[in-house]
């Protein structure tokens, strides 16, 4: 935390310099503004030579300082939000904040965990890993938190967030980047819509006239110059005339193609910046080396294609002022040459531009899971392997407070499947999203809540909270045994890691306990690893028929002073104390 500390009154001294160079900045445009007057005044009154020239010196120090004070005005945005960027790490690590985007809209109550194991929300995993500014970020976050990734491609993301890691100055600096752009799903679909909307070629002969007409019209302005012929004024004026009518013709297609010019060529330039650092930054990992490689069109790197759009919005813009789009168009058919620089673009490189902006996106899904490898150095990168083991030392959740959480090792080795008992309040519940969260951080490449760990990467499947579905009409019973339904289809596919938690509450005990007998049978009938939480014993009576595959373990609860203490250590065999009643009496309930 003591970084971030650094960083912080680092940037914030960068705060307070930069401004003084805008104040200073300011004032010189404002001298500069006055000395054009006095000259323009002056040169009224003493018709001097040296004041056309002071005059003209003014103006052109106006323009650089105006140059220089857009630069200065986005460096300082840059360091204010490396100042926010630091702070917010700051109050997220003493917890008492988070302020990151929670990623709600990705959550979906049909995935096989997303909601049982608070991926998306308030205070869920996606909220504690991202550290997305752009759309494509946050989208690629969350993609890699609903899938598991194949073992090669795991190592790779593993390799790039340890190199990332060490990176902290980079990835904050391009997430500043990324965050002063303010890039939306709106703006990124407008763009990639804009791309391949209207890409028909311009008319070859309305091009040729484009380059000719101009010389012509040169020729025919310096002619009059020497001559003053009536007849080459003439003709140069209706050369103009029908410069303005050629260009009028692909007018709607211009106002098309400008109608959100300044807005896409914002983010076009953000965008062309964050990748500008990505292919300028030196990098060692397979992954980062092949992302920074997709990069490259052609010999042609994407940040060039982008600024080079971005030129062609600004020009675009440029033609919004009515008098410069006719002096434009009647001298040199600027719309036809812009319309054409536009056609060109889409051509070339439109077929690339989502492949590009998706290597954004992927950076920023590997800086989010650097950062979180950085702000936990205790979290282990999990061993591989293909042989269906699985085996955590010290394993707790990682969105626990790391002063108070409690590690427990855990191992499905020999036996794959845990029958899990406990009192309310025990920690089974807690323990069970432990296990899936970490299988699902370990499945997407990350660090895991844990010392060490070895790990077949499985896909998850979990059934722990439902709920009713009024818009469905189905009871919670009739979603549980979809969720159990939607579990046994995807063991049929492939081995997973399956988590069920006191299943089939909705009906009678003697129902329940059959029917949670029969489902445990079926998992691992499908070789199925992973655990149940129940509070049936005559379930963890099933052990003995299955003694090779299925194993006993427990949270207990002990009295003391007239208190419930949790421990919330993991034990061998069935839990044998009780607190539900000991909690009622003490609460006067009975």
């Amino acid at each position: 935390m003591e970084i971030y500390r650094q960083k912080k009154a680092l940037y914030e001294a960068q705060v307070k310099q930069l401004q003084l160079h805008y104040n200073r900045i300011s004032l010189g445009r404002l001298a500069a503004i006055l000395v054009l007057i006095l000259a323009i005044y002056g040169y009224q009154k003493n018709d001097s030579n040296s004041l056309v020239f002071l005059g003209l010196l003014a103006v052109a120090a106006f323009f650089v300082l105006m140059r220089w004070h857009t630069r200065v005005t986005y460096q300082k945005k840059i360091a204010q939000t490396l100042v926010a960027i630091n702070a917010d790490e700051i109050d997220f690590l003493e917890r008492k904040n988070s302020p990151f985007e929670d990623g709600i809209e990705y959550n979906d109550f049909h995935h096989p965990y997303a909601y049982d194991l608070d991926i998306f929300g308030q205070q869920s995993l996606f909220q504690s890993l991202n550290r997305t500014g752009t759309f494509m970020g946050k989208k690629i976050l969350a993609s890699h938190l609903l899938k598991v990734n194949s073992a090669t491609a795991i190592e790779q993301i593993q390799e790039a967030i340890k190199e990332l890691r060490e990176k902290l100055e980079w990835r904050q600096t391009f997430l500043a980047t990324a965050k002063v752009g303010k890039d939306s799903e709106a703006m990124y679909q407008k763009l990639l819509r804009w791309s391949v909307f209207n890409s028909n070629p311009v008319p070859k002969l309305a091009v040729i006239f484009a380059f000719v007409s101009p010389v012509i019209l040169a020729i025919l302005g310096i002619s009059y110059g020497l001559t003053s012929s009536l007849v080459l004024a003439k003709s140069f004026g209706l050369l103009f005339m029908i410069n303005l009518g050629v260009s009028g013709i692909f007018l709607k297609r211009i106002l098309s193609e400008t109608a959100h010019s300044s807005e896409i060529n914002a983010i076009v330039y953000n965008y062309s910046l964050l990748i500008e650092k990505i292919e300028n930054e030196k990098f060692s990992s397979h992954k980062n080396i092949h992302l920074q490689q997709q990069l490259v069109h052609e010999n042609y790197k994407v940040s060039l294609q982008l600024k080079q759009l971005s030129d062609l919005f600004s020009k675009m813009d440029s033609t919004s002022n009515l008098l410069t789009a006719v002096l434009f168009n009647g001298f040199f058919l600027y719309n036809i040459h812009i319309l054409l620089g536009v056609v060109n673009w889409k051509k070339n490189h439109a077929i690339n531009l989502d492949q590009s902006l998706s290597v954004i996106g992927e950076f920023e899904m590997l800086n989010s899971l650097a950062n979180f490898s950085f702000n936990n150095p205790d979290f282990a990168f999990p061993k591989l392997n293909n042989e269906h083991k699985i085996a955590f030392e010290n394993l707790s959740h990682p969105l626990l407070n790391p002063k108070t959480r409690v590690g427990n090792t855990v191992n499905f080795q020999p036996q794959s499947f845990l029958i899990l008992t406990g009192s309310n309040m025990s920690g089974k519940s807690t323990f069970l999203r432990s296990l899936g969260v970490n299988m699902v951080l370990a499945g997407m490449g990350a660090p895991v809540c844990a010392t060490q760990a070895n790990v077949h990467p499985l896909p998850v499947l979990v059934s722990m909270r439902l709920s009713d579905s009024l818009s469905d009409s189905e009871s919670y019973f009739f979603a549980e045994i979809k969720r159990l339904k939607q579990i046994m289809d995807g063991l049929d596919e492939s081995p997973a890691f399956v988590l069920l938690d006191e299943i089939l509450r909705g009906t009678n005990s003697d129902d329940k306990r059959s029917g949670t007998i029969e489902v445990v049978k079926k998992v691992i009938a499908k070789k199925a690893i992973g655990a149940i939480a129940t509070h049936d014993i005559e379930v963890c009576l099933t052990t003995h028929d299955f003694s090779n595959i299925l194993t006993n373990k427990c949270f207990e609860v002990e009295i003391k002073n007239d208190e419930l203490h949790f421990d919330y250590q993991l034990r061998d065999g069935i839990c044998q104390n009780k607190s539900a009643t000991f909690l009622m009496k003490k609460m006067g309930v009975i």
